[in-house]
C-alpha cells in the first residue's frame, strides 16, 4: 500500500516552488516525519517529511521542476508492500596480472585531476596471487552508499576530480559536504583520490604536463536568488530611491555594551550586542518622522503606529528578512534573542515563510563581512532601509582637539516620492543622537 506526498501550504500567496534536491532516493528506508525532498520558494528553502515509516517509492518531479501547491509530489510504501530494490548492474569482470592493475590505478589516479572528465573509475582487489580482479564501473563519477545525499554540483565536481567523500569534512546542514568543503580539501591537500592509498592530489596537479583544461559550471539560478534578482530591479524600477550618510560615533554604546553585557546575559540568557541599540534607536526615530514607516499604496500613503523591523541576514541561499513583529514594545533581552534566532535558523535553513512576511523597515549590517559604506536598496514596499557599517577607530574633533574614536557610517536609503531630504536627514540625525547617548532609549527622547 502506498501514501501519497502532496506539496502542502507554503504560506500566504505562495502558490508553487521548485524541486531543489531529493533528501531519498527510492528503495531507501523512511521514518515518520524524516524529510524526503527539499522545496525552493520565492522565500525560503521548505523540507518535507514522510506523513508515514517506509520505503520511498515513485518520484514524480526531478529536480529543478516546478510544482505547484497540492500536487502529488511521490509515495511512500508501506514496509511489506515496499518494490524490491532492482540490484545494480554487475559490472564486466576481467583478469589482469598484479603489476598491469596497480599501473592502471595509478594512471587513473593521476588523469582524475587533469582529465577528469575522460576517465572511468577503476577499483581492483589485489590478492597474493598473479592475477587480482579489475571493475571497471560505467560511471566517471565516483560511486558511494552516502553519495546520492550529495548535492549536486558537490557530486560533479567530486566526479570530476575522482575524489571520495569519505576523506573531506562537511560544513553543510547535518555534515553535508560544500562545494567550498571539497575546494578547501583540494587545496589542502586531504581530499583522497579513489584508487590511490595516499591523497596527493597537489603532487598529481605537479607532475602533470599537461596545461589544465579552463572549465565553466552553468547553474539554473534558485527561485530565492530569482526573487531576489526581480525585487531588487523592481525597487529601482519603481521607487524614487536616494541615499543620505552620516556617521555615528560609538564610544558610549560600546562602554555601554562592555559594562552591562555580563549581567545581561547572566539574567536574560543571550548576548547584548549591538543590533538592539541600533533597533531601539530606529524605533525612536520613526515615531519622530512617520512617513519613513509609511508606504504608497496607489495613489494613498498608508501611515502605520507601529514598527515591524525586518533584519537582514545571511543564509546559504542567499539573503534573506525576517521580520521582528511589533518591535516598539519589546526589550533589549526579546530583541536580542529574536535576532539571535533568526540568524541561527538562516544558516540551518529554517526561517518558516511566516518569519519574512510583513515589514515596515528594515536594517541591514554590512559592517559583519567588513564594509565601510555602502548604499542599500530598499525592500519594496517599504520606504526605508538602514544600512550599518563596520566600526574603526578614526581620528575626530571633539572641543577643539583631535582625538580618535570608534566610528561607524550610516546610511538610510529612502524613497523620495514620499520621503523628503529634510525628513530622512532627521532620521538619520535622531538615530545617531540616540546611539551617541543611550540614555536617551530609556527616556524615550
Amino acid at each position: 500500500m502506498a501514501t501519497d506526498v502532496t506539496i502542502p501550504a507554503l504560506g500566504e500567496s505562495i502558490t508553487e516552488a521548485t524541486v531543489g534536491e531529493w533528501l531519498k532516493k527510492p528503495g531507501d528506508a523512511v521514518a515518520v516525519d524524516e524529510p524526503i525532498v527539499s522545496l525552493e520558494t520565492d522565500k525560503v528553502a521548505v523540507e518535507v517529511p514522510s506523513p508515514v515509516a517506509g520505503v520511498m517509492g515513485e518520484q514524480l518531479f526531478k529536480v529543478g521542476e516546478t510544482v505547484n501547491v497540492g500536487a502529488l509530489l511521490a509515495r511512500i510504501e508501506s514496509g511489506a508492500g515496499a518494490p524490491a530494490v532492482a540490484p545494480a548492474p554487475t559490472p564486466a569482470v576481467v583478469q589482469e596480472p598484479k603489476a598491469a592493475i596497480a599501473a592502471r590505478v595509478s594512471e587513473a589516479a593521476v588523469q582524475a585531476v587533469t582529465a577528469p572528465t575522460s576517465v572511468s573509475r577503476l577499483t581492483s582487489t589485489l590478492g597474493d596471487g598473479p592475477t587480482a580482479t579489475i571493475a571497471v564501473a560505467p560511471s566517471a563519477a565516483p560511486v558511494h552508499a552516502e553519495y546520492e545525499a550529495i548535492a549536486p554540483a558537490v557530486r560533479r565536481l567530486l566526479g570530476d576530480y575522482n575524489l571520495d567523500p569519505a576523506s573531506i569534512t562537511g560544513t553543510g546542514l547535518d555534515g553535508r559536504l560544500t562545494k567550498d568543503d571539497v575546494l578547501a580539501g583540494i587545496e589542502a591537500g586531504t581530499a583522497k583520490v579513489i584508487g590511490t592509498e595516499k591523497p596527493d592530489i597537489a603532487g598529481a596537479l605537479s607532475a602533470s604536463t599537461a596545461t589544465p583544461a579552463r572549465r565553466e559550471e552553468r547553474i539554473r539560478l534558485t527561485r530565492l536568488r530569482q526573487t531576489i534578482a526581480k525585487r531588487l530591479k523592481e525597487a529601482q524600477n519603481t521607487a524614487a530611491m536616494l541615499t543620505t550618510f552620516n556617521d555615528v560615533d560609538m564610544t558610549a554604546v560600546m562602554a555601554a555594551r562592555t559594562k552591562y553585557k555580563d549581567l545581561f546575559e547572566k539574567k536574560h540568557g543571550v548576548r547584548l550586542g549591538f543590533m538592539s541599540f541600533f533597533a531601539k534607536a530606529v524605533v525612536l526615530a520613526l515615531r519622530d518622522v512617520p512617513s519613513v514607516n509609511a508606504m504608497i499604496d496607489g495613489d494613498e500613503i498608508i501611515f502605520r503606529d507601529y514598527v515591524d523591523l525586518g533584519i537582514a541576514v545571511s543564509s546559504p541561499g542567499g539573503l534573506v528578512v525576517p521580520v521582528l513583529k511589533d518591535a516598539d514594545t519589546l526589550s533589549f533581552a526579546a530583541i536580542e534573542k529574536a535576532i539571535g534566532d533568526f540568524g541561527r535558523r538562516a544558516r540551518d535553513g529554517k526561517l518558516a515563510v511566516a518569519d519574512m512576511a510583513g515589514g515596515t523597515f528594515t536594517i541591514t549590517n554590512g559592517g559583519v563581512f567588513g564594509s565601510l559604506m555602502s548604499t542599500p536598496i530598499l525592500n519594496t514596499p517599504q520606504s526605508g532601509v538602514l544600512g550599518m557599517h563596520r566600526i574603526e577607530d578614526r581620528p575626530v574633533v571633539r572641543d577643539g582637539q583631535i582625538v580618535v574614536r570608534p566610528m561607524m557610517y550610516l546610511a538610510l536609503s529612502y524613497d523620495h516620492r514620499l520621503v523628503d531630504g529634510r525628513e530622512a536627514v532627521t532620521f538619520l540625525v535622531a538615530v545617531k543622537d540616540a546611539i551617541e547617548d543611550p540614555a536617551r532609549l530609556l527616556i524615550d527622547l
